[in-house]
């Protein structure tokens, strides 16, 4: 299966705008967006819909990372996928041009929490993006029991239309 995500440019940038703003003690912000899903033969397209910020005062002080996520703004997303119904994607950015890639704290921290979301949204795939300042880079689990796979392509809706691939 081939995993796209389609994003307009508009939603693309205001995240980028909320990810680059300071925060009072951590090192870089998250937030999450929300998606619909289509799927067309082999295809899976995740349509990004909205974003929301992690509020400040749901961040955790941990010198050993970025930006830690407290409870609470887990649990807000928690509530946002089940409320809506809509596939969840943890966001932050790890800034300059071209691919990024995820550090292994993300890798370790994103395993922990993103299959999490099954148990409370178990009809739509999960996942996480790190986006760059042109790219993005992201994993998708269709399943909370299964392995994360790659999101294989993205497109930024806008003019110009922009695509890039993550392999």
């Amino acid at each position: 299966m081939t995993v796209h995500l389609k994003m307009t440019r508009r939603l693309m940038e205001t995240i980028r705008r909320d990810l680059a703003r300071p925060h009072p003690f951590a090192h870089e912000r998250v937030g999450f967006i929300s998606a619909g899903l289509s799927s067309a033969d082999d295809d899976l397209w995740i349509l990004a819909r909205s974003y929301r910020a992690v509020p400040d005062g749901d961040y955790l002080r941990d010198p050993s990372v970025g930006a830690m996520m407290g409870p609470d703004a887990i649990r807000k997303a928690l509530q946002w996928a089940m409320s809506d119904g809509v596939a969840i994607f943890h966001v932050h950015t790890h800034g300059g041009c071209g691919r990024p890639r995820f550090s292994g704290i993300d890798l370790r921290e994103q395993a922990k929490f993103v299959p999490n979301f099954f148990q409370i949204a178990p009809q739509c795939p999960h996942g996480a993006l790190v986006m760059s300042d042109n790219s993005a880079y992201g994993h998708i689990w269709l399943d909370g029991d299964k392995p994360c796979e790659v999101i294989t392509g993205f497109v930024e809706v806008g003019s110009p239309l922009s695509t890039w691939s993550a392999v």
